[in-house]
């Protein structure tokens, strides 16, 4: 198995000690997710540098409502402790492939800078 399931014994240690991982927020009754799991599980076995980790909503009720998870299946990415992506929906084999590209390719010290630019521009 090349993903892990997270739930709020193992979250904080996952996401601190991993630079990107990937969390598929599923439920076993949702049809979409069942579809999208083949999806996961073929991305998480061709990027072992990429942790990869499910969350069921159904039995980790209180990491679905910290992050808000209203529709299922949500896709989150976590790199270097920011969320750096939140989508509902499932993705192709294709897009999922292009989003762990795009995130290995991510410039985190930019995204930092924009972070702050934004909260800056809040208390403003």
């Amino acid at each position: 198995m090349a993903y892990i399931e997270l739930n709020d014994q193992n979250f904080n240690d996952t996401v601190s000690n991993n630079d990107i991982v990937i969390l598929d927020f599923w439920a076993p009754w949702c049809g979409p997710c069942k579809s999208f799991g083949p999806i996961f599980e073929q991305a998480a076995e061709a990027n072992s540098d990429v942790t990869f980790a499910k969350i069921n909503t159904e039995e980790q009720q209180a990491l679905a409502g910290h992050f808000q998870i209203r529709s299922i299946p949500t896709l989150m990415v976590i790199k270097e402790q920011v969320v750096v992506f939140n989508q509902a929906g499932a993705l192709s084999q294709e897009g999922l492939n292009d989003l762990v590209k795009q995130v290995k390719e991510l410039d985190m010290d930019m995204v930092r800078k924009e972070i702050e630019k934004e909260q800056q521009q809040q208390q403003a």
